[in-house]
């Protein structure tokens, strides 16, 4: 993202901003549209949070929407938030490209748009007043840094071989997160092999089925690598189901299951994000937004790393 665009973008939303803090004389009303609430409970508890900080600000009222994973449900719920003519629209992107088109037609009608938690593909960025969420470039560049000095610990760095278990293939958090783990994991280790990668879908069954035949198909795997705690605790699942040990499982968005793993000694480490902070950055966007206040384009929230050795800082996940 250039930064001259970048300029261009926030003086526009704060324009936007200023004309939809007038017309809407105070009370605003903000729609949302979520991915898919039910698939994990990262997402459940963020759709909680995000009720609960709206009803605790008078002057919000809001349409909470979720398009259950579906991109079509997705782009029909932005026609009809279009349609009854809200304030500011929230999206958590079912897909970051198939989105686009709703997104523009938002923007064309002269509703900013939030995104929240993974991005739309960069050719919609001229649709969106801000993104609000995590770097998930970042989160996945950390993950390799956990691994790789897991593996210094051990002394292992120099033949060490990694199976990756990545999200929803053509989401935006799935396709970032795999993109920092890659090209920072032979930055940091460079003779670390990464055997191979493949789609856990974000659901833990599947994630452990995929394990299940990385451990059929290589006698020596290292580190797993998995794009949430979720899926790489269904593959910590499949490895203890065969009797594979010591294997380094590191994971990102620090689910509860995750936590757990790892005060068990069996999951090494992950990247902490809280889907509270999430939801209520989201929402405290869309109202600064709103009131013509200049925000960032990309409105990062951070996500430190967390393992077995630094755990006891942070409190067990609520999802």
């Amino acid at each position: 993202m250039k930064t001259t665009l970048t300029a261009v973008l926030v003086a526009s939303t704060a324009l936007v901003g200023t004309a939809m803090a007038e017309s809407h004389g105070g009370k605003m009303t903000i729609g949302i549209t979520q991915n898919n609430v039910g698939v994990d409970s990262y997402q459940t508890t963020y759709e909680k949070a995000f009720i609960a900080a709206t009803e605790a600000n008078d002057m919000v009222e809001a349409v909470v929407l979720d398009a259950g994973g579906d991109v079509a449900r997705q782009i029909a719920q932005m026609e009809d938030l279009i349609q009854q003519e809200v304030d500011a629209i929230i999206i958590w992107p079912t897909n970051g490209e198939a989105v686009i088109p709703a997104v523009r037609k938002a923007h064309n009608a002269g509703i900013p748009v939030i995104v929240t938690n993974s991005n739309i593909a960069e050719q919609g960025f001229d649709f969106v007043a801000s993104f609000s969420g995590p770097d998930n470039i970042t989160q996945g560049s950390r993950s390799a840094e956990i691994m790789c000095d897991k593996f210094k610990d051990m002394g292992i760095e120099n033949e060490a071989r990694v199976v990756q278990i990545s999200g929803q293939p053509g989401y935006t958090t799935a396709i970032e997160r795999q993109k920092g783990f890659d090209d920072r994991l032979p930055e940091v280790c460079p003779n670390v092999t990464l055997v191979e990668t493949q789609p856990g879908d974000w659901n833990r069954e599947k994630s452990q089925q995929v394990m299940e035949a990385f451990l059929v198909k290589y006698d020596d795997i290292d580190g797993v690598y998995s794009g949430d705690d979720n899926m790489g605790v269904g593959a910590l699942n499949a490895a203890k189901a065969a009797g594979r040990e010591g294997i380094i499982f590191v994971g990102a968005t620090n689910f509860a299951v995750g936590y757990e793993a790892m005060a068990a000694g069996e999951y090494w480490g992950s990247i902490y994000q809280s889907p509270v902070d999430d939801a209520e950055a989201a929402l405290k966007t869309a109202i600064d937004v709103l009131n013509g206040e200049e925000v960032p384009f990309l409105n990062y929230f951070d996500t430190p790393k967390i393992t077995q050795d630094n755990m006891g800082d942070y409190t067990k996940p609520v999802f």
